[in-house]
C-alpha cells in the first residue's frame, strides 16, 4: 500500500487570536501551543509533507463581512495583530522559501471558502491533512467541515488546537471525532 500524502494546517495562529494584547485572543491557552506547532511543522517539511498556513484577513468596518457585526476589528492586514505569534512565526520566517509551506488569507471561518485550497492539496494529491491552530470550535472546526464534505481524512491535534469560548473545546473536539470521523491524537 502507497504512503499517505500529508498536509498540515496552521489556522489562524496569529498575534489577535493568541497573545495577551490580541484583539480577539484565547491568551494563556492559544500560547502553550506554540511550540508543538511549530515543532510539528517543522517534522512535516523534514517528512517531505505540506504545510499550509490559512490566515484571517480583515478590513476594519468591512459593512459586506458578517463578522463585523459579531467580533472588534481582528486580524486586519499589515498589523502586528495579523502576523503569527512566537515560535510559529519564528519557524514560518525560517521556512518560508521552501515550496512546501504556504501562508495564505482567508476571509472567512473556513479554510477553504474563497480561497483554492482544495485545488492546492488535489494538486499535490494529499490524501490526509492534519489540523491545528486557533479558534477550535470556530475556524478549525468550519475548516474541518468542509474538509469532510470534500472527504479529506482528518486528524485533528488536540493538543496543537485551542479557543477562547468556556466549553468550546471539549464540544468541538467531540464533534470532530463523532460527527466528522477525525482521529484525534
Amino acid at each position: 500500500m502507497a504512503s499517505l500524502t500529508k498536509a498540515l494546517l496552521i489556522i489562524d495562529y496569529t498575534n489577535d487570536f493568541v497573545a495577551d494584547q490580541g484583539a480577539l485572543t484565547c491568551g494563556a491557552v492559544g500560547q502553550v501551543l506554540q511550540q508543538p506547532i511549530a515543532d510539528l511543522a517543522q517534522s512535516f517539511v523534514e517528512a517531505g509533507e505540506f504545510v499550509f498556513l490559512p490566515t484571517d484577513v480583515h478590513t476594519p468596518q468591512d459593512p459586506y463581512h458578517p463578522e463585523t457585526k459579531l467580533f472588534p476589528p481582528h486580524n486586519v492586514r499589515d498589523s502586528w495583530g495579523r502576523e503569527l505569534f512566537g515560535a510559529v512565526n519564528t519557524w514560518y520566517q525560517a521556512a518560508k522559501a521552501n515550496d512546501h509551506v504556504r501562508l495564505f488569507d482567508k476571509t472567512r471561518y473556513s479554510s477553504f471558502a474563497g480561497t483554492p485550497l482544495d485545488l492546492w492539496l488535489r494538486e499535490r494529491q494529499v490524501d490526509e491533512l492534519h489540523l491545528t491552530g486557533v479558534c477550535t470550535d470556530i475556524c478549525v472546526l468550519h475548516t474541518a467541515v468542509d474538509a469532510y464534505n470534500l472527504n479529506y481524512p482528518l486528524v485533528i491535534h488536540q493538543d496543537a488546537v485551542a479557543t477562547f469560548k468556556p466549553g468550546g473545546q471539549a464540544w468541538a473536539i467531540d464533534h470532530f471525532k463523532t460527527v466528522l470521523n477525525a482521529t484525534i491524537i
